[in-house]
């Protein structure tokens, strides 16, 4: 029997980069001590607090059908947050509850790509982006950006890439490379936009987590909040990733037909996670900050380490989980020296090839594991690269 090419076309750039972190994940099962700095995922898990609120709701009986596009509350919440934040007028009749940021981004897809509509993401790239877009029946086309430019997206090679687009997908602070767009950057990706008349569709799950700069949405620029779909998620902010629960915030008609589209698909998320979510959202900014101060202090212990160096290079690491490394002085691909980092010192990072070409030559590390254990293992990575640099001079 035949299966749609949607389905079938998924992920059909052939080799995706992650063999590294499954190979990690059967040591680890095979009782093998393996530091993994591959997924984003926190050490700390989700507060006790938010857990009880979480219980508190389920045992008080909320654990049924909940409505379809978020309870009031939920949607009251998030709307009054983003409008504090970005002085956008923001109600709950903006606001769509998914589940998780990963429901929320395809959803938005579906929203604004007809089949055979291309869909435009940058290059490096979350690895699920140019799958979402095809899983919308659109086509997935990447425009790079580069280590050079601290890999800023520069408008004017998305221009050139542009004939035939409906939507463009961006991420900042960004997952892989930790970059944060400054005003410039997102001004002009808005004027290319409006321009070309783009939907632009903002993956913001990490606004919580900026190290260095200020987070914009792009939503607050002249003329962009009737065309910018934002998807966030309590999933980095929160620690609460397990529970999947997102949002999508955009125009009001485009959320109703959302909230239809969640009719047929998701038909919601439960009550119970939605409550322990306002729970924490109303917490306020000290648990955002308790939640973000791991990685703020882990970025700082790198930076001092990378800079006592001069073989592995750090991108400007401005915000998110994550640690873009420049290993290209070894001579191997990001891909080669995460295989043969893991054979000889089991530590466990991502190829930079996994997120596109862009980043080859690079490795991606997450900053999830303690401190002491973290910093051993990120000097470990220097020396490592060192004495591979040294046998690619004495080669040539």
């Amino acid at each position: 029997m035949k299966l749609s090419q949607r389905i079938t076309h998924l992920t059909k750039d052939g080799g995706d980069g992650w063999d590294v972190f499954y190979r990690a994940r059967r040591m680890i099962l095979d009782g093998y001590a393996v530091t993994e700095l591959t997924i984003g995922e926190h050490d700390i898990r989700t507060d006790p607090t938010i857990l009880e609120a979480m219980d508190l709701s389920a045992r008080q009986g909320h654990t049924g059908y909940a409505m379809v596009p978020g309870t009031d509350l939920l949607r009251d919440t998030i709307a009054a947050r983003l409008q504090a934040r970005t002085g956008v007028p923001t109600t709950r009749n903006n606001v769509l509850i998914t589940p998780g940021g990963q429901a929320g981004l395809f959803a938005a897809h579906v929203a604004v790509c007809d089949p055979g509509d291309v869909g435009l993401y940058l290059d490096p790239f979350y690895a699920t982006y140019p799958g979402t877009i095809r899983g919308a029946g659109a086509v997935a086309r990447a425009i790079q950006t580069t280590a050079e430019d601290a890999f800023q997206p520069r408008a004017n090679l998305i221009d050139s890439a542009a004939d035939g687009a409906v939507s463009l997908l961006i991420n900042t602070p960004n997952n892989p490379t930790g970059a944060v767009y400054g005003r410039e950057t997102l001004e002009g990706i808005a004027k290319l936009c409006r321009n070309r008349d783009l939907w632009l569709i903002s993956d913001e799950v990490y606004d919580t987590q900026v190290w260095d700069g200020q987070h914009i949405s792009p939503r607050t620029l002249p003329g962009m909040s009737e065309r910018t779909l934002v998807v966030g998620s309590m999933s980095k902010s929160h620690a609460m990733t397990g529970s999947r629960c997102g949002w999508v915030v955009g125009p009001e008609e485009v959320i109703a037909h959302l909230i239809n589209l969640a009719t047929h698909t998701t038909y919601g998320v439960p009550g119970f996670i939605q409550d322990a979510a306002s729970f924490a959202l109303n917490a306020g900014h000290e648990l955002e900050e308790q939640i973000a101060s791991p990685f703020r202090k882990r970025r700082a212990l790198a930076v001092e380490i990378l800079n006592s160096q001069n073989t592995v290079g750090l991108v400007p690491a401005q915000g998110a989980m994550y640690l873009m490394l420049d290993i290209r002085a070894t001579g191997l691909s990001g891909e080669e020296f995460a295989n043969d980092l893991l054979d000889s010192h089991s530590i466990a990072v991502m190829p930079g090839e996994s997120f596109g070409s862009a980043a080859a030559g690079h490795i991606r590390v997450a900053m999830t594991i303690d401190d002491e254990r973290f910093c051993a293992a990120l000097s470990t990575i220097c020396t490592f690269a060192a004495d591979l640099a040294k046998k690619q001079v004495a080669a040539t």
